[in-house]
Protein backbone atom coordinates (compact mmCIF):
# COMPACT_ATOMS: atom_id res chain seq x y z
CA UNK A 1 0.00 0.00 0.00
CA UNK A 2 1.34 3.40 -0.71
CA UNK A 3 -0.08 6.62 1.18
CA UNK A 4 0.67 8.51 -1.59
CA UNK A 5 -0.69 6.88 -4.38
CA UNK A 6 -3.31 8.43 -6.81
CA UNK A 7 -5.65 10.46 -4.49
CA UNK A 8 -5.32 8.68 -1.25
CA UNK A 9 -4.42 11.94 1.18
CA UNK A 10 -7.50 13.31 -0.57
CA UNK A 11 -9.83 10.59 0.61
CA UNK A 12 -8.04 10.61 4.41
CA UNK A 13 -8.36 14.24 4.74
CA UNK A 14 -12.26 13.70 3.86
CA UNK A 15 -12.51 10.98 5.98
CA UNK A 16 -10.95 12.89 9.04
CA UNK A 17 -13.12 15.68 8.11
CA UNK A 18 -16.09 13.56 8.64
CA UNK A 19 -14.62 12.22 12.21
CA UNK A 20 -14.00 8.35 10.78
CA UNK A 21 -11.79 5.94 13.04
CA UNK A 22 -8.92 4.83 11.87
CA UNK A 23 -10.27 1.55 11.25
CA UNK A 24 -13.77 2.92 8.99
CA UNK A 25 -11.06 5.24 7.19
CA UNK A 26 -9.06 2.01 6.25
CA UNK A 27 -12.30 0.43 5.04
CA UNK A 28 -13.22 3.82 2.93
CA UNK A 29 -9.63 3.64 1.44
CA UNK A 30 -9.56 0.10 0.64
CA UNK A 31 -12.82 0.12 -1.54
CA UNK A 32 -11.78 3.23 -3.38
CA UNK A 33 -8.45 1.08 -4.01
CA UNK A 34 -10.36 -1.92 -5.22
CA UNK A 35 -13.26 0.52 -6.77
CA UNK A 36 -10.98 2.15 -9.04
CA UNK A 37 -8.82 -0.56 -10.24
CA UNK A 38 -6.12 0.11 -7.71
CA UNK A 39 -5.47 3.67 -8.78
CA UNK A 40 -7.46 5.58 -6.28
CA UNK A 41 -8.56 8.19 -8.63
CA UNK A 42 -11.88 8.22 -9.90
CA UNK A 43 -12.82 5.81 -12.55
CA UNK A 44 -15.59 5.70 -15.42
CA UNK A 45 -17.31 2.15 -15.77
CA UNK A 46 -15.56 0.22 -17.91
CA UNK A 47 -12.82 2.33 -18.36
CA UNK A 48 -11.09 0.07 -20.83
CA UNK A 49 -13.44 0.75 -23.11
CA UNK A 50 -15.12 3.23 -25.19
CA UNK A 51 -17.42 6.03 -24.66
CA UNK A 52 -19.23 4.52 -28.04
CA UNK A 53 -19.26 1.21 -26.30
CA UNK A 54 -20.90 2.21 -23.23
CA UNK A 55 -23.69 3.67 -24.93
CA UNK A 56 -24.25 0.81 -27.15
CA UNK A 57 -24.20 -1.73 -24.43
CA UNK A 58 -25.01 -0.21 -20.60
CA UNK A 59 -29.00 0.78 -20.51
CA UNK A 60 -28.33 3.03 -17.87
CA UNK A 61 -26.44 5.18 -20.44
CA UNK A 62 -25.11 8.09 -19.86
CA UNK A 63 -25.46 7.24 -16.40
CA UNK A 64 -22.94 4.80 -15.97
CA UNK A 65 -20.30 4.19 -13.13
CA UNK A 66 -18.14 7.23 -12.50
CA UNK A 67 -15.97 8.04 -9.69
CA UNK A 68 -13.91 6.29 -6.32
CA UNK A 69 -17.29 3.97 -6.75
CA UNK A 70 -19.39 3.89 -9.34
CA UNK A 71 -22.79 5.26 -9.08
CA UNK A 72 -25.34 4.61 -11.76
CA UNK A 73 -28.93 5.40 -13.02
CA UNK A 74 -29.98 8.54 -13.27
CA UNK A 75 -31.87 8.34 -9.50
CA UNK A 76 -28.71 7.80 -7.73
CA UNK A 77 -26.92 11.13 -9.06
CA UNK A 78 -29.97 12.89 -8.85
CA UNK A 79 -30.17 11.75 -5.24
CA UNK A 80 -26.74 11.52 -4.02
CA UNK A 81 -26.43 15.25 -5.58
CA UNK A 82 -28.93 16.09 -3.76
CA UNK A 83 -27.61 15.42 -0.47
CA UNK A 84 -24.24 16.73 -1.10
CA UNK A 85 -26.06 19.89 -2.37
CA UNK A 86 -24.35 19.18 -5.84
CA UNK A 87 -25.55 19.39 -9.27
CA UNK A 88 -24.91 15.50 -10.80
CA UNK A 89 -27.18 15.56 -13.54
CA UNK A 90 -26.07 18.67 -15.54
CA UNK A 91 -22.99 17.17 -16.55
CA UNK A 92 -22.53 13.81 -15.04
CA UNK A 93 -18.68 13.70 -15.37
CA UNK A 94 -18.71 15.87 -11.94
CA UNK A 95 -18.55 13.04 -10.44
CA UNK A 96 -14.84 12.15 -11.73
CA UNK A 97 -13.69 15.84 -10.09
CA UNK A 98 -11.61 13.75 -6.85
CA UNK A 99 -13.62 16.63 -4.89
CA UNK A 100 -17.15 15.88 -5.80
CA UNK A 101 -15.70 12.15 -5.71
CA UNK A 102 -14.31 11.66 -2.36
CA UNK A 103 -17.68 13.18 -0.88
CA UNK A 104 -19.83 10.70 -2.53
CA UNK A 105 -17.60 8.09 -1.54
CA UNK A 106 -17.52 9.23 2.33
CA UNK A 107 -20.97 10.35 2.91
CA UNK A 108 -22.28 7.58 0.66
CA UNK A 109 -20.44 5.03 3.05
CA UNK A 110 -21.17 6.39 6.15
CA UNK A 111 -25.15 7.40 5.64
CA UNK A 112 -25.82 4.12 3.61
CA UNK A 113 -26.63 5.97 -0.05
CA UNK A 114 -25.72 3.53 -2.16
CA UNK A 115 -27.43 -0.34 -0.74
CA UNK A 116 -29.16 0.94 2.59
CA UNK A 117 -25.82 -0.24 4.51
CA UNK A 118 -23.72 1.93 6.67
CA UNK A 119 -20.42 2.18 7.72
CA UNK A 120 -20.85 2.06 11.47
CA UNK A 121 -23.08 -1.11 10.95
CA UNK A 122 -19.84 -2.92 10.56
CA UNK A 123 -17.47 -1.07 11.71
CA UNK A 124 -17.39 1.09 14.94
CA UNK A 125 -16.08 1.15 18.77
CA UNK A 126 -16.63 -2.26 19.49
CA UNK A 127 -17.01 -4.02 16.32
CA UNK A 128 -15.19 -4.27 13.30
CA UNK A 129 -16.73 -7.01 10.17
CA UNK A 130 -14.48 -5.82 7.12
CA UNK A 131 -15.64 -8.59 5.36
CA UNK A 132 -19.17 -7.73 6.21
CA UNK A 133 -19.05 -4.09 5.02
CA UNK A 134 -18.85 -5.10 1.49
CA UNK A 135 -22.48 -4.61 1.50
CA UNK A 136 -22.03 -0.95 2.20
CA UNK A 137 -20.68 -1.12 -2.03
CA UNK A 138 -21.86 -4.05 -3.43
CA UNK A 139 -23.26 -7.10 -1.69
CA UNK A 140 -20.52 -9.75 -0.46
CA UNK A 141 -18.81 -9.58 -4.11
CA UNK A 142 -14.83 -9.59 -3.18
CA UNK A 143 -15.56 -9.21 0.36
CA UNK A 144 -12.36 -11.07 1.51
CA UNK A 145 -9.86 -9.61 -1.00
CA UNK A 146 -11.53 -5.72 0.48
CA UNK A 147 -11.10 -6.83 3.61
CA UNK A 148 -7.69 -8.07 3.47
CA UNK A 149 -6.56 -4.53 1.87
CA UNK A 150 -8.23 -2.66 4.98
CA UNK A 151 -6.18 -4.75 7.24
CA UNK A 152 -3.60 -3.37 5.73
CA UNK A 153 -4.77 0.13 5.29
CA UNK A 154 -5.05 0.03 9.21
CA UNK A 155 -1.55 -0.86 9.40
CA UNK A 156 -0.56 1.64 7.04
CA UNK A 157 -2.72 4.40 8.45
CA UNK A 158 -1.03 3.61 12.43
CA UNK A 159 2.12 3.72 11.13
CA UNK A 160 2.03 7.07 9.89
CA UNK A 161 0.31 8.83 12.73
CA UNK A 162 1.55 10.32 16.03
CA UNK A 163 1.05 7.25 19.03
CA UNK A 164 -2.22 7.59 20.39
CA UNK A 165 -4.75 4.84 20.89
CA UNK A 166 -4.44 2.01 18.58
CA UNK A 167 -7.59 0.42 16.15
CA UNK A 168 -9.54 -1.89 16.88
CA UNK A 169 -7.99 -4.07 14.78
CA UNK A 170 -4.82 -3.86 15.15
CA UNK A 171 -5.38 -3.93 18.93
CA UNK A 172 -6.47 -7.45 17.86
CA UNK A 173 -4.06 -8.18 15.43
CA UNK A 174 -1.27 -8.10 18.47
CA UNK A 175 -3.33 -9.99 20.58
CA UNK A 176 -4.21 -12.94 18.08
CA UNK A 177 -0.12 -12.87 17.60
CA UNK A 178 0.55 -13.28 21.00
Amino acid sequence: MDINLGDTQLIIDECRKRKLSDDQTAYVLATAYWESAKTMKPVREAFWLSENWRKENLRYYPWYGRGYVQITWEENYKRLGKRLGLDLTTNADVVMEPDTAKQILVVGMIEGLFTGKKLRDYINEEYCDFEGARRIINGTDKKKEIAALAREYVELLESVKPKQEESLVLKLIKGFFK
